[in-house]
């Protein structure tokens, strides 16, 4: 094998290992903000529950107002009947005490229905607690492992690409050169061993001079197809099996 392909398969398995740490780090910062989001989610809940909680507690106060208002209001109309010597106003008196008690029954009712809406709003308020604790708790465990991770992917990314500069120097330019410009346009597949006739990058049958010449291994030969730079081993196939 040509020196200058034994360097670049070099250079190409340093850039493979950059490309996943990268790729690793890339996917830390969207798993932390779920998590967050899910802890925030909630917890705004919770907020909700405990919000409701407060509005049944606030109607629940102005309802007993408006029971002790229709209660004064009935006493009024028993002192005026106690003034009166008129029927009729006596018994105008008595249908405003049965309005006033009718509406009391309402207002109960309402209460009634109010008691069972807070009942069930405590026991949500329990469960969305208990929900927000743990996703909380969750977060909190997940988020620092996290952490720890993306700062151990940063150092070693760091020591990959200090490593790189290193292996990449070693090539001869030209080869260099051509090598960038395909792991730019190929991605990190740029160097591909020849199998059964095929390029190990596109997978099309190489012309069969190209595959005499990648033998021969005296030169950088190339995919006539996608351009990737092809390697031969003893161990490879150099003919299509029919």
């Amino acid at each position: 094998m040509l020196e200058a392909i034994e360097k670049l398969l070099i250079l190409q398995d340093r850039d493979r290992k950059i490309r996943r740490v990268q790729q690793e780090l890339g996917h830390i910062g969207p798993e932390r903000e779920t998590l967050r989001t899910k802890a925030a989610t909630a917890q705004t809940q919770l907020d909700a529950a405990k919000n409701r909680i407060k509005q049944i507690e606030s109607e629940r106060k102005r309802l007993e107002l408006d029971v002790e208002a229709k209660k004064t209001q009935i006493e009024k109309y028993a002192n005026q009947q106690l003034q009166t010597r008129k029927n009729e106003e006596y018994r105008a008196l008595a249908h405003e005490i049965d309005l006033c008690k009718a509406d009391i029954v309402k207002i109960e009712d309402q209460e009634i229905v109010l008691m069972e809406q807070g009942e069930a709003a405590q026991k949500e308020i329990t469960r969305a607690t208990q929900e927000a604790n743990e996703a909380k708790k969750l977060m909190d465990s997940q988020v620092a492992q996290l952490d720890q991770r993306e700062a151990n992917l940063k150092k070693e990314l760091a020591e990959l690409q200090t490593g790189r500069a290193e292996l990449a120097a070693a090539v001869e330019e030209t080869a260099r050169t051509r090598y960038e410009r395909l792991l730019r346009n190929r991605g990190d597949n740029v160097i591909v061993g020849v199998d059964n006739g095929v390029c190990g990058g596109c997978h099309m049958k190489l012309p069969p001079q190209v595959l005499v010449t990648c033998r021969s291994q005296q030169e950088i030969v190339a995919c006539s197809n996608c351009g990737r730079i092809l390697y031969y081993t003893r161990d490879m196939a150099l003919a299509a099996t029919e």
